[in-house]
């Protein structure tokens, strides 16, 4: 599919040649939207930073989708937690809850299914640069917080996670669905308290060194704003599987094939 300059002003003319602003991922059907490349402002204080053309997950991946890839692979279920209670029992899930991000997935279990999708997790960067938009926005949908724009503790009533298309108010401007709240998001990256020290100065390259990994985004089990600004950051053991954290894939953007050659 081709993007509408009309309706996706922040792709220029250049990318739409270039680019699907849109793409289906055989393997495992998730949707990837495309984040262009360029400078965008990471961080707090924010600064510049120009990182390549990304296609990002639109949503996180979904029990449904983590069932295939179990089916597959024999890959272990996410029936165990440490931390809450999982989701899935006697090797399944609730059927009402095939759309909602699969939880309970340690870093190993989704840097897997990445693996397996022909995808990669995103690193930090790239996942804030797709959540945060270009202009230093402190939530996906713009300066201020609201929270009847994604699943937090304050309105999650009885329930836990919501379905990943829920909360279209909330969506990032590239489109993606809840980088902010449902799910906290594993990401690539090891973690390094100083790393944006770094990036600030033009070192982009990623932590070599740390134990833990990142994850971003907030969850539904937490209430305070501050756990779900674009800039925001925790680190976790790659070994823990918590029901409230998730994950959404990435690809490299490359040209997609033309009719013709």
């Amino acid at each position: 599919m081709n993007a509408s300059p009309a309706r996706h002003p922040w792709i220029s003319d250049r990318d739409i040649e270039k680019y699907d602003w849109l793409i289906e991922n055989a393997k495992d059907g998730s949707l990837l939207v495309l984040v262009p490349g360029g400078k965008f402002l990471a961080g707090g204080p924010p600064f510049e930073v120009d990182i390549p053309a990304f296609y990002l997950g639109l949503t996180c991946v979904t029990n449904r989708q983590y069932e295939r890839f179990i089916r597959e692979t024999g890959h272990r279920k996410p029936e165990k937690a440490d931390w809450g209670q999982p989701v899935w029992k006697n090797g399944g899930y609730p059927a009402d809850e095939a759309e909602h991000p699969v939880v309970c997935v340690d870093w190993n279990d989704a840097t897997a299914y990445a693996r397996w999708a022909g995808l990669q997790l995103p690193s930090e960067l790239q996942w804030e640069k797709g959540g945060r938009y270009l202009d230093g926005r402190q939530y996906p949908w713009g300066g201020e917080w609201a929270e009847s724009k994604c699943r937090n503790d304050k309105n999650k009533g009885k329930g836990q996670t919501a379905s990943v298309w829920e909360y279209p108010s909330g969506t990032s401007e590239w489109g993606g669905y809840q980088l902010s709240g449902n799910v906290w998001e594993w990401c690539a990256d090891r973690y390094d308290a100083k790393a944006y020290d770094r990036y600030r100065t033009g070192d982009l390259k990623p932590p070599s060194q740390g134990t833990t990994r990142v994850v971003r985004g907030g969850s539904w089990r937490l209430g305070l704003p501050v756990f779900f600004t674009t800039s925001g950051r925790l680190n976790y053991d790659p070994d823990h599987r918590h029901n409230g954290s998730g994950f959404r894939c990435m690809c490299e953007a490359v040209r997609p094939p033309r009719a013709g050659g």
